[in-house]
């Protein structure tokens, strides 16, 4: 096998680098085999195998595609943030670690939690003890992707405790591959660490944790390493004067210590801004910049200096839209020519992580919809025609060239993206489809004459239980084995026993049980116009757990009704309040793939207007309850402080606009999902929902001091009830956390929910922690 280097001024012609690849297989394979391993089915050797085979097959396609810098430890069993943890011995004490290579059950127990105790652990399976809980996570920067947050101490240690980046470098070269080893920066590592000590900052560890990177560049140089790419994303964000001395600091040692290998610093998600002196003056080899999310940065360029070899991130490594190559090519000649081949890498905005594998496994797109689009494969595949054009041979991609210009050309003036009925809807907005027509103070009172519920009513999010015969059936109506007729009598069942078991156990406001969505995203834009859907385009969101985001490629407009012939089939089953469910524009907007020729803005509204024409045919239904679920509204804020407020506007304009056309007696509910509140609550606030439910357990009840500093007037309903773990909480805990929140809001405002959704979870653990939930508010009102 032909070997590559990543050494760019080695090379004849442009280099052409990724800076990681999707690793979880073209079908899933690294899904199959974690659960497979995790279930018992099979052993540990079993799951390196797989490993091997899968990082075997990524080095072959880029090599085979073109890419000149291949990128090596961009693969990862779970995470790469907490392959850092492992690698510098960040292992927490509750995990039982005494040294040594940290085995993969101690890993797993990080990630995902363990039963029995650490210590006592034997592979990667044990039912005794009380177990111990898996590390927080979190999201990776403004992506959906989750990482472990590390949890260093005041006292902590580091030490090289896994040799996984060594160890896959070498890997690759006895396959002939020279790669170039990724590692998470160690800035970027203490920056997103967190402490439980009081006022420690994990950032004074960084003397501590140097040796360590410098001890795995060393191995890293011995073994011929000649590049080592080191993410240091926290540089797109705002940084005080101590991170930017802890990034000179750090790149200066890693110089003087190895200074026999070079460096390529790698930005992404956004733009140096203020940071820009400091990163151009580290002294490293090469810097990568990306151009998608701050293309203004190439005005920067002649600002490095000359000896520093330039990686440009050109494709879009966060969404799945086709290049305008000859576009780019008009753009980057002129750079090229001025900074010269030798200097310059061409490469994608970030790791290709975040995009789905390869778009040639998508046979039912619509032809049109699938000429727009590239996934990893593609991406790579533009990144190497636009290499060998800025080379100097544009007739060898002349064929690549005119496809991009066509898919350009008629994603323009495609009818399927642009609806001029949706256009004059957006221009006809006006502010009184924004507000309310009377102030929450006077609703309140309208609703509790209409409703008439006790004290700390008592209600779920919206979904129950999605067990394996629901998922079975949905299959089978899926491949044509079930009839529709059969399987909407399947669903009204499912949705029966659901409400007469609600009303059995006495909760005060019902829910249907969403048995009929197979996700609180692609039920909705699976019914809207403007969307597009796969059947492999996976990526990951955290784990095993892998998602298929709606594609949102044109204006969207609501065909018809989605959920009213459900909400009334539910309602006509009991006299209690049945809440109608519904998913939010910015929900809706921050989970897919959102199309890049309008602003986001503009999307989120024409998703808004769509929901507003829901929550109208429910109300006129008769529904007295609409929740619009909001859970990924803070997933959205921008990187940069500064840029908060243009998006908590619109985004806060999007929920008005979609909740607002409701007479005073519809009582209107919000959800958000694990969220710090203390600075987004005035944009809480202003989207002025009747009712908004949040996590709260975990926190134990801490989150609600926002609400009670900010006095917060409407009504909330703190979750009492994790839902993300399988425990059964007892009454008397819940009492005690509600006790807790009454110490902060008055009793009128105060709701009983749990945490979330109940999707996840089985029947088992819900029914009793559901009906000791209502045991709880029933204790409540006799102490009131």
């Amino acid at each position: 096998m032909s070997s590559t280097t990543t050494s760019s001024t080695t090379l004849s012609s442009l280099a052409v680098a990724t800076l990681g690849t999707p690793r979880i297989g073209p079908r899933r394979e690294l899904k199959l085999a974690l659960e497979s391993f995790w279930s018992g089915a099979t052993n540990e050797q079993a799951l390196i195998d797989t490993g091997i085979g899968l990082r075997a097959a990524n080095w072959a396609r880029q090599n085979k595609l073109g890419v000149t810098v291949i990128p090596s430890n961009d693969f990862s069993f779970y995470d790469q943030v907490l392959d850092t943890s492992v690698m510098v011995g960040a292992i927490p004490a509750i995990y039982g670690w005494t040294g040594g290579t940290v085995p993969l059950s101690t890993y797993f127990a990080m990630a995902r939690g363990a039963e029995g105790h650490a210590h006592d652990q034997a592979c990667n399976h044990v039912h005794h003890g009380h177990g111990v809980p898996a590390q927080e996570m979190t999201k990776w920067f403004d992506t959906n992707y989750h990482y472990m947050v590390p949890e260093l101490t005041r006292d902590q240690r580091f030490t090289l405790a896994s040799r996984k980046p060594i160890e896959e470098y070498e890997e690759a070269k006895a396959l002939g591959y020279q790669t170039r080893p990724v590692l998470v920066g160690p800035v970027t590592f203490l920056k997103l660490a967190k402490s439980k000590d009081a006022g420690f900052d994990p950032l004074s560890l960084l003397d501590r944790l140097l040796p360590v990177y410098i001890e795995v560049l060393r191995e890293l140089a011995a073994r011929g390493a000649e590049w080592v790419q080191i993410d240091e994303p926290c540089l797109v964000l705002d940084l005080d004067e101590a991170a930017r001395n802890a990034l000179r600091r750090t790149y200066a040692d890693i110089a003087r210590a190895v200074p026999d290998i070079k460096i390529m610093l790698a930005t992404y998600f956004g733009g140096l801004g203020a940071n820009r002196d400091t990163a151009f003056a580290l002294p490293v080899a090469g810097l990568h910049l990306d151009l998608v999310r701050a293309p203004e940065q190439i005005r920067d360029l002649a600002s490095l200096p000359r000896d520093r070899v330039i990686s440009l991130g050109v494709i879009d490594g966060r969404n799945i839209w086709r290049a305008d190559l000859s576009r780019a090519l008009d753009t980057l000649e002129p750079v090229i020519a001025k900074l010269g081949k030798d200097r310059v890498q061409i490469a994608p905005s970030c790791s290709l992580l975040h995009v789905p594998i390869d778009l040639a496994l998508e046979t039912q797109l619509d032809a049109d919809v699938k000429s727009w689009l590239a996934f990893s494969v593609q991406k790579i595949e533009e990144l190497a025609a636009l290499g060998t054009a800025l080379a100097g041979d544009r007739g060898a991609v002349a064929a690549l060239l005119q496809a991009s210009n066509a898919a350009a050309a008629s994603r323009k003036i495609s009818p399927k993206i642009h609806n001029a009925g949706v256009t004059q809807r957006l221009a006809g907005i006006d502010d009184a489809m924004r507000r309310r027509a009377s102030p929450f103070e006077e609703r309140a009172e309208v609703q509790r004459a209409r409703f008439n519920l006790p004290a700390f009513p008592t209600t779920t999010i919206g979904s129950f239980p999605q067990t394996p015969e629901i998922r079975k059936a949905r299959a089978a109506h899926a491949k044509g084995a079930l009839s529709d007729a059969g399987y909407k009598i399947f669903l009204q069942n499912q949705t029966k026993r659901a409400v007469r078991w609600q009303e059995t156990i006495g909760l005060d406001v019902l829910v249907h049980g969403e048995f009929e969505r197979n996700d609180m995203v692609q039920y909705f834009g699976e019914q809207l116009s403007g969307f597009a859907f796969t059947e492999n385009a996976w990526v990951q969101s955290y784990g095993s757990r892998y998602v298929r985001p709606p594609i949102l490629f044109g204006d969207v407009s609501r065909p018809r009704p989605m959920t009213v012939e459900w909400w009334q089939y539910a309602q006509s089953l009991t006299s209690k309040p049945m809440k109608a469910m519904l998913t939010g524009p910015v929900t809706i907007l921050n989970w897919s793939f959102v199309r890049d020729d309008i602003p986001r803005s503009q999307a989120c509204r024409q998703i808004a207007l769509s929901i507003r024409d829901e929550v109208g045919d429910l109300e006129a239904a008769g529904a007295g309850m609409i929740q619009i679920d909001e859970a990924a509204l803070r997933e959205g804020l921008p990187l940069r402080r500064a840029e908060w407020k243009t998006y908590l506007d619109w985004a806060v304009d999007c929920f008005r606009i979609c909740s607002s056309g409701v007479r005073d007696e519809t009582q209107i509910h919000t959800h958000m999902c694990y969220s710090e509140f203390n600075d987004i609550i005035d944009a809480i606030g202003a989207m002025d929902a009747d009712v908004i439910s949040i996590e709260t357990s975990r926190s134990k009840m801490e989150l609600l001091d926002a609400f009670q500093t900010y006095r917060y007037p409407n009504e909330i309903g703190p979750g009492v009830y994790d839902i993300h773990s399988p425990r059964v909480p007892e009454v008397a805990e819940m009492t005690e956390l509600m006790k807790l929140a009454r110490l902060r809001l008055s009793d009128a405002q105060l709701w009983i929910n749990p945490d979330c959704g109940l999707k996840t979870r089985k029947w088992e653990e819900v029914r009793p922690a559901l009906a000791n939930m209502v045991a709880a508010a029933r204790e409540l009102r006799e102490l009131a």
